[in-house]
């Protein structure tokens, strides 16, 4: 995609270049297209590490295909299931207005897609642009089943920045070296936590510093003084990651779909599930300069991955070493440690709208939601199924509920053919029983309920939830994503949120709208978004070891007045339990 900043000074010239310019861009795209996809989802060998998996793909191919649209466009995918596992497909950060059939999540909208069995998701993009992504959201599938969803502007609106020369989506994944979802099994099987993943992955690649990968290397060529836009995605299934550019600067412009105040950073935070886009110029001598991220990690005394990706930024007209053809090593960033919340705090603090926004001021609904994980006891002493802390099972929890996901029927198949028994919608709005949250937490209050618990909300009301991180078992950033939603981030802070001191620190100017937030370590962050998108929505850790642990909840929005506010009837394939 080629285009070039033109400054003539003459308003005819500078209108008709830039309009060619734009179209040049634009020139693969008509106004408002439907596109037909086929996925198929299979088992595939793959090859990292060294050793050879079967491995669940899309058509194949891993990570998965990308899909380029427009903003106005329709969707229609058909996804076969050629795999062994039940499977779903969500699309991430997608609003699906009125069409919770189209939104994924397995037993929440839908039941799951069986072996030998298709669906097609059928959904129109409105009013979004951006970077945002699809994934598998059936058990650990997530771990290979996921790609880019590219939205562009609208013929006609150009971006609100200068036009790159190029655009590279770069999904950042996790790679266990054995079939993830046996790690899962045998976590669920033990009580313990899961094994952690053997890389991290870019563009499905683990880079050069991993054993037997030297060939296993994304490389990006870039000329000299060009500008190239990078649609970055933590798709990794339990890790949030730092991520930088030796010798590089990056311009941030936009995260999960929507355009952010620019700022220039040297390393970004990306939780799993959130997308940041950056402008990247080649300012620096030619030579080679590796891509990294590596693990940023919050919980304490937990397993994890510690090491690091990498690509390669190629310049084009980089010189080579006396040797044959070879070039100088690449420069290696300098990634902040594992544990530094201050820098992955003050970065996350610089995301802003780019001016005033409409943000809920006359509150409906004040929710306070806390999250963490938690323990069960196991009913026989020593039991070789409950590995986890003192001969215990790890849980987790909203509100001290453990969410159970139903098995007989999808939450939203229930609720709009009238089914009874699967839900209730008594999930509480504030903790049953109120007490330190990130102090010293007495041991009785470590245990979680069971429930499959929604919360009602009324079509068009103004919410605010305050999610606060407890030290129940460890204080952790867990990447809370709330489905059919953006919110807007008003504020965040570390310790117990303080109803009547915090309120006057929030931004209400132009805060950052967001599908995917962190809650800091031991802290709490506020968001707010008014319910106009009529379904059942899931809320939840998009750390998936947290996911199949409970923590996780639904809103039931209501439907409003007439067709326009109500949810669209279930199209004729969609799956049943």
């Amino acid at each position: 995609m080629e285009a070039s900043n033109l400054t003539l000074k003459p308003l005819c010239c500078c209108l008709l270049l830039g309009l060619l310019a734009f179209l040049a861009f634009s020139a693969s795209f008509s106004a408002a297209e439907t596109h037909y996809h086929e996925f198929v989802v299979q088992a595939k060998p793959v090859k990292r590490l060294c050793r050879t998996h079967n491995t669940i793909t899309v058509n194949g191919q891993f990570p998965g295909p990308n899909l380029e649209v427009r903003n106005g466009d329709s969707l229609a995918i058909k996804v076969t299931n050629a795999a062994k596992y039940n499977v779903t497909i969500h699309w991430h950060g997608l609003r699906q207005l009125r069409n919770p059939w189209a939104d994924g999540p397995e037993y929440i909208t839908q039941c799951p897609i069986q072996p030998g069995a298709t669906y097609t998701y059928r959904f129109t993009i409105q009013d979004q642009e951006g970077t945002l992504w699809w994934h598998a959201h059936s058990r650990w599938l997530r771990a290979t089943v996921y790609g880019a969803l590219i939205i562009y502007p609208k013929l006609g609106s150009p971006y609100p920045f200068s036009m790159p020369k190029r655009e590279v989506p770069l999904l950042l994944g996790e790679w266990f070296d054995r079939n993830p979802l046996d790690v899962q099994k045998l976590a669920a099987f033990t009580g313990g936590a899961p094994n952690a993943s053997d890389a991290y992955t870019i563009n499905g690649q683990p880079g050069d510093l991993y054993r037997c990968s030297k060939q296993e290397t994304v490389r990006i060529p870039v000329g000299s003084g060009e500008s190239i836009l990078l649609r970055i995605i933590n798709s990794a299934l339990n890790q949030e990651l730092f991520f930088s550019i030796a010798n590089h600067r990056l311009t941030v412009v936009s995260a999960d779909a929507s355009y952010t105040k620019p700022f220039t950073t040297r390393v970004l935070m990306i939780g799993p599930g959130q997308t940041t886009d950056v402008l990247l110029t080649a300012d620096q001598p030619p030579a080679h300069y590796y891509v990294a991220a590596s693990v940023y990690q919050t919980a304490r005394n937990a397993p994890f991955d510690n090491t690091t990706t990498t690509a390669i930024l190629e310049y084009k007209s980089a010189p080579c070493s006396s040797k044959k053809g070879q070039f100088p090593p690449p420069a290696l960033p300098l990634l902040p440690a594992f544990n530094d919340t201050a820098t992955a705090t003050a970065y996350t603090a610089q995301i802003k709208s780019p001016s005033q926004v409409k943000v809920p001021t006359q509150i409906h609904e004040n929710l306070f939601f806390i999250v963490g994980l938690g323990l069960n006891n196991c009913t026989v002493p020593n039991n070789p199924r409950c590995q986890g802390p003192n001969n215990t099972r790890f849980a987790a929890s909203m509100n001290n509920v453990s969410f159970v996901f139903p098995r007989t029927n999808s939450l939203m198949q229930a609720y709009y053919n009238g089914v009874p028994g699967v839900f209730t919608t008594d999930f509480p709005p504030v903790p049953p029983v109120q007490f330190d949250y990130t102090g010293n937490v007495p041991r009785g209050l470590w245990t979680p309920r069971r429930g499959t618990k929604l919360y009602k909300l009324k079509y068009g009301s103004n919410v605010q939830i305050v999610l606060q991180d407890t030290s129940i078992v460890t204080t952790e950033d867990h990447p809370m994503h709330l489905h059919g939603y953006h919110f807007y981030v008003i504020g965040s802070g570390f310790g117990n949120f303080n109803p009547r001191t915090d309120p006057a620190k929030f931004n209400l100017v132009d805060p950052p709208l967001r599908n995917t937030i962190g809650t800091p370590p031991g802290g709490w962050v506020a968001i707010r978004f008014v319910a106009d998108n009529p379904g059942v929505w899931l809320m939840h850790c998009h750390l998936d070891a947290h996911l199949v642990l409970g923590l996780a909840m639904a809103f039931l929005v209501e439907n409003g007045k007439g067709p326009l506010q109500s949810v669209i009837p279930p199209p004729a394939d969609l799956p049943r339990c």
